[in-house]
């Protein structure tokens, strides 16, 4: 099928979906029939284990958004398939470049879409499919439009077969979504791609080509390679041994130093803050140093054991905030932002062994991004696929801790639970939970195409 066929399929799919309905499982559905026209019209660029693992992703993502509806499956099902549509149409392009090019065709396809040549195909029109596009539509209709004209005027039981009624349809949604839909299909699958991405992309490689070059190129151009290794050694050697001080000061107030319950709270945010800020820097140094020559320089080898010590000892760092957050935990019980810093922690730990990696192996700033492009993605899947709250709830009411009737009617997907805890204490999240109610009752009385399964399974409000 050609592009502009699909786009035009897909524009009416999308226009089938979403007239008069809301948003639920028609997101999922059409989000379904892109991974299979993708595997169905391309599937001969399906080339290694990559393309099958999004396609399953896809589906799942879908899967997941029909049933929970979601922010995060919402965000697992578009980059599941953008990534399964960039992986299989630019394969050889690395899928960082996927962030900005998402942004730049929802741009300029708004004016992409008048150049015809792009995705319109060149055909010229015949005289014969003129003759008989003029013999067979446009005299017949004439005249049959004129003899209704006649007929109607002599009688209204004939007139009444046209007229006596009225179509039930809002034309002006319909146009809207049709607009968006061709909108979102025209930028899905005839995307473009400048040429600036295929220049930059060489530069995105995992490893270093013309080493020679590289291995006497130096940062400053008032500094000569020499004294810019002097100069990272000492940076490191010193920001070793602040780190170090730092560990210790974090550890001692941490498990030996008496704090207050109430103030615990404001110490784990202010601690945590300045980890991220701390990890975040730590990557930074890595990336400055080991950018180029200093990766080949055989007399570096200090600057990169300096370098390493420096990675680990971050890793420290991160294992004591772990520990920190899991205190917290234990006097307050989870929330959503306390699985969220145990998630940014779990990444910073895998990007600093890749940063170790990355000097270990001789690769490019460009590798470490490449690498937790996927994690960031995992990530996002994990959140999409896994009932948090409830888990949360789960964890929660087990402890006796953090189960505020407010906090638990805020969070989603815990319904069930929630409310065996609260008949049974007789407890009433106030207008959380009215709030609550009042979502799972609208989201019961939608249309089928604007549900989300999950709020069909849950057991009936014990009145």
């Amino acid at each position: 099928m050609k592009k502009h066929k699909i786009i035009l399929a897909c524009t009416a799919v999308f226009a089938l979906l979403f007239y008069n309905e809301s948003v639920g499982i028609n997101i999922a559905i059409f989000g379904v029939v892109l991974t299979l026209l993708i595997s169905y019209f391309f599937q001969e660029k399906f080339v290694n284990r990559s393309h099958l693992v999004l396609v399953m992703t896809s589906i799942l993502s879908c899967f997941a958004f029909a049933w929970y509806g979601d922010g995060a499956s919402f965000f697992a099902l578009v980059f599941s398939i953008l990534f399964l549509q960039f992986k299989t149409q630019d394969g050889e392009l690395k899928m960082v470049q996927i962030f900005p090019l998402i942004f730049l065709n929802g741009i300029t396809s708004l004016g992409r879409i008048f150049i015809f040549s792009q995705w319109l195909p060149q055909q010229k029109i015949h005289n014969d499919f003129a003759k008989k596009l003029v013999a067979f539509v446009v005299i017949p209709a004439i005249f049959l439009g004129l003899f209704f004209i006649v007929y109607s005027f002599g009688s209204n039981h004939f007139s009444s077969l046209f007229t006596d009624y009225t179509l039930d349809l809002d034309i002006v949604q319909l146009v809207l979504i049709c607009i968006l839909g061709f909108y979102i299909s025209f930028s899905f699958w005839n995307y473009w791609v400048p040429d600036v991405c295929y220049q930059l992309n060489p530069k995105l490689n995992n490893e270093f080509t013309n080493m020679a070059e590289i291995k006497t190129q130096s940062t400053f151009t008032f500094l000569d390679l020499d004294f810019e290794r002097k100069s990272g050694e000492i940076t490191l050697f010193l920001l070793n041994i602040m780190l170090l001080a730092f560990i210790a000061a974090y550890n001692y107030e941490q498990f030996f130093e008496v704090v207050e319950k109430t103030n615990l709270s404001a110490d784990t945010h202010e601690r945590v803050n300045a980890v991220i800020f701390s990890i975040l820097m730590a990557v930074g140094v890595i990336l400055f140093y080991f950018k180029g020559g200093f990766n080949f320089d055989e007399k570096a080898s200090t600057l990169k054991k300096l370098a390493k010590v420096w990675l680990v000892l971050n890793i420290i760092l991160i294992l004591s905030t772990i520990i920190k957050n899991s205190e917290y935990v234990s006097f307050y019980g989870l929330t959503y932002k306390r699985l969220g810093v145990y998630a940014f922690l779990i990444l910073a730990i895998i990007g600093l062994i890749y940063s170790f990696l990355k000097i270990t192996k001789q690769k490019t700033n460009a590798y470490l991004f490449n690498q937790m492009v996927w994690y960031f993605y995992g990530t996002i899947l994990m959140c999409s696929f896994i009932n948090w709250g409830s888990l949360i709830t789960n964890y929660n009411i087990s402890v006796n801790k953090g189960v505020e009737p407010k906090f638990l009617s805020s969070l989603n997907f815990n319904d069930d639970t929630r409310r065996d805890y609260f008949l049974k204490n007789n407890l009433n999240g106030g207008n959380n939970e009215a709030m609550r109610e009042e979502l799972i009752s609208d989201y019961q009385n939608n249309s089928f195409l604007s549900k989300a399964l999950y709020y069909e399974f849950l057991n009936h409000q014990n009145k």
